[in-house]
């Protein structure tokens, strides 16, 4: 205890010092568990791009194939599901709802996507989080269209701006449906997922763009006939989203739609599809991985740097030590017992930076990068992380620690130039 009670009065005495490699400690600490929280949920939230899905259906493809151009926009599939099959499955029974998708058109490198009000009452992100507005309301009327908040803030519109699509994905558009345009009467709230980057439009609309039997102002004057107004009778679609009331449901029809008849269809289950495309990402969980330990490696060194240079200053003061009565084991304890209260200060403060950084952040991080961040105390495997630290501050400081115990008393009280 007398040692400990002289270690805490020698970090007073050297608090500059201390107070530097304390805060390099504390700066590692922070960033190795914020990396270590951003990983892990990066990873949960990539897997809740789509959340409560239980199947998408498009043309037989690839999984991944399917998964990147319905949830992502990426890519696109050459062929689609005919309506007739649509309606076909989606009567089937066990079937809780169904969001049909067509793609293929976009707005200044925007998608667009031709859907039902069945999207914005069952489409979840992230943890089953329901889609929201931050102004206006689904559209009504089939020229009327919906912004992901991205593509509002992106290109500056706000609500009854007047919006021309284009056909082709992408920035590379090769039509204008100049005879077409859409009000905007909907602006949802940042998600972090693709829907920010899309333009929603009733699925009727696609059709009638595309040389449908009407106009859209001639279908305007129609609005408030029935919903089916904003359906229409499409000949295809790109993909549906479904959700049944029961897992054995979703297998079940998952079956029967690899084995389907009339056409060559694919049936995927998300969540299943996303953990392989993570899988194939791997390679950047990874130099987070590496990058976290390089951090914690350089600060560790950084205060063997600190502690060396500081040992060398301390001569007289462990020659006076060791001149009262102090043993060599007693100043290799009064250093390692230093050494460890740098350390455990440091991983103290570290840790309130975290909280501090993940709680000032994570709405960024939801609403940018579609990271949605869980604040929650430290789990095992993080207090593990600093355990690590904690057992690797104190090797570092048995190298000072050592040294000190081998210095002698006429070195120590001998003045060199």
């Amino acid at each position: 205890m007398i040692i400990a009670k002289l270690a805490y009065k020698s970090l007073l005495n050297r608090r500059a010092s201390v107070l530097l490699t304390l805060f390099t400690i504390a700066i590692s600490v922070m960033l190795l568990l914020s990396i270590e929280r951003v990983r892990i949920d990066a990873k949960s939230s990539f897997s809740n791009t789509i959340s409560g899905t239980d199947l998408i259906v498009g043309a037989r493809t690839g999984d991944i194939q399917l998964l990147l151009s319905s949830v992502f926009r990426i890519g696109h599939t050459n062929n689609g599901v005919s309506w007739k099959s649509y309606e076909y499955i989606t009567s089937q029974r066990g079937v809780k709802w169904s969001i049909p998708i067509s793609l293929g058109d976009s707005h200044k490198g925007q998608a667009v996507l031709g859907t039902t009000l069945d999207y914005f009452s069952h489409y979840r992100f992230a943890k089953k989080q329901n889609l929201t507005f931050h102004k206006g309301h689904p559209f009504a009327a089939i020229n009327e269209v919906v912004l992901g908040s991205e593509v509002a803030n992106k290109l500056g519109y706000k609500l009854n701006d007047s919006i021309v699509i284009s056909h082709g994905m992408g920035n590379t558009s090769f039509h204008h449906h100049d005879d077409n345009p859409f009000k905007v009467v909907g602006i949802l709230n940042p998600t972090g997922t693709p829907v920010d980057k899309t333009l929603h439009i009733p699925l009727a609309a696609i059709d009638l763009i595309h040389g449908g039997k009407a106009s859209l102002e001639h279908e305007h004057e129609h609005e408030h006939d029935e919903d089916n107004n904003l359906v229409g009778h499409p000949k295809q679609i790109t993909a549906f989203l479904m959700g049944f009331n029961s897992p054995l449901y979703t297998l079940q029809i998952r079956r029967n739609i690899n084995q389907y008849k009339p056409e060559a269809l694919l049936g995927i289950m998300p969540t299943v599809t996303l953990k392989d495309l993570w899988e194939m990402l791997a390679i950047v969980e990874k130099i987070l991985l590496l990058f976290s330990a390089v951090v914690v490696l350089v600060s560790l060194l950084g205060m063997l740097t600190t502690l060396l240079a500081n040992l060398s200053q301390r001569r007289r003061e462990l020659a006076i030590l060791r001149s009262v009565g102090a043993r060599p084991w007693h100043l290799f304890t009064l250093i390692s017992i230093e050494s460890l209260l740098t350390t455990l200060l440091g991983c103290l403060v570290g840790s309130a930076l975290y909280y501090l950084v993940i709680f000032s952040a994570g709405g960024y991080l939801q609403s940018h990068a579609g990271i949605s961040v869980n604040i929650t105390m430290l789990s095992y495997y993080e207090l593990g992380l600093i355990g690590v630290i904690m057992a690797a501050g104190f090797v570092i400081g048995l190298i000072p620690a050592t040294r000190a115990y081998f210095y002698s008393l006429s070195d120590g009280m001998s003045i060199k130039a």
